[in-house]
């Protein structure tokens, strides 16, 4: 696998500062920063100028990788580097002439290989060892749906804006895990932000997302946390009606996240306290641990046990298990009655 210290932020930072390496393998689930890497090196490292002989764009299905190094060993033309990016570099056949290039690769050349939707086997160690030990052996993995408000808040951050947690935890669970997808919104949710004001709130999500402010996953999630049946039924009925503003596959995942917290939430030594239980539950800060102490007041350890029982039963339905006919907006409906009662 990638050593751990090779992240995004230090490939980054090495490639501004010019300190190039013969040979970028960027591999793994999310194409997000392999092509950020890929499209940074593309339209950095050489002068417009230099480009038309010295930057070359193959593709792993159309090329073999014997074909890859004999262009890899040619001599840049009027230009300190030529640089070389493989696509699809998962669909290339016989790597055995690229592992004996990776051994004494072209010090003027920069190899960029992309393997997208996976990684290399992880039993061809000396391979990837051969590979680190002449360039960078990067792993783009996916964010896990916990890690998404971190990264929202980061991203609009560096872009000198700011967001409350709601509109995070909104913009997250009706985006999801996708990236591209997802950085493609925040930037069009930045330009409408005037310059005297650099806030993104929940109307400026639905404004510019289209996702209401008040009938979502979080909204659903917090009228679950606090009992308040009126507005839970509210929110299931008008997802019924809206399938598009959110859905039984939307909440499950934040609503069984937040369950099995409380659960392990019970056995916190000092649970009466925001700040210990963050630390236990190991939240990013205190102020997310409030729901949880709220939760303890609402529901006993049984229930929410029994609630987490139901919810595997309800995604078993939701798949077609056991459930011939049963649709999406009635098994939201069953949940939420059995989550009160």
């Amino acid at each position: 696998m990638a050593q751990a210290a090779v992240t995004y932020d230090a490939v980054m930072r090495d490639l501004i500062e010019r300190h190039f390496k013969p040979l970028y393998y960027l591999m793994g689930d999310e194409s997000y920063y392999i092509d950020k890497i890929s499209d940074w090196i593309a339209e950095h490292v050489l002068q417009p100028e230099e480009r038309d002989f010295n930057q070359t764009v193959l593709f792993g299905s159309d090329v073999t990788a014997a074909q890859i190094v004999d262009a890899a060993k040619r001599y840049p033309m009027m230009s300190e580097y030529q640089v070389i990016i493989v696509k699809e570099a998962q669909n290339i056949k016989n790597i055995e002439a690229l592992e004996k290039y990776f051994k004494q690769p072209m010090p003027t050349t920069i190899l960029v290989m992309c393997h997208k939707n996976g990684s290399i086997d992880g039993r061809k160690r000396e391979y990837m060892k051969t590979i680190q030990a002449c360039g960078v052996l990067f792993e783009s993995k996916k964010l896990k749906d916990r890690d998404l408000p971190a990264f929202i808040e980061h991203y609009l951050q560096t872009r000198q804006a700011s967001i409350d947690p709601k509109s995070c935890q909104i913009i997250a669970d009706s985006i999801g895990a996708d990236l591209s997808r997802l950085t493609s919104e925040l930037d069009k949710v930045l330009l409408s932000l005037p310059e005297g004001n650099r806030r993104v709130t929940p109307q400026v999500v639905e404004d510019q997302i289209g996702v209401s402010k008040d009938f979502n996953s979080f909204e659903l999630r917090d009228a679950v946390v606090n009992r308040n049946i009126f507005k839970a039924n509210q929110i299931i009925k008008y997802f019924d009606e809206n399938p598009k503003a959110g859905s039984l596959y939307a909440f499950l995942p934040l609503l069984y996240n937040y369950f099995q917290n409380l659960l392990i939430s019970y056995y916190c030594p000092q649970r009466g306290s925001q700040e210990a239980l963050a630390q236990w539950l190991e939240l990013r800060s205190p102020w997310a641990a409030r729901d949880y102490v709220i939760g303890m007041r609402n529901y006993t350890g049984m229930k929410a046990m029994h609630i987490l029982e139901k919810m595997r039963e309800i995604d078993a339905k939701s798949k077609g298990l056991d459930n011939p006919n049963t649709p999406p907006g009635e098994l939201m409906k069953e949940l939420i009655f059995f989550i009160f009662h």
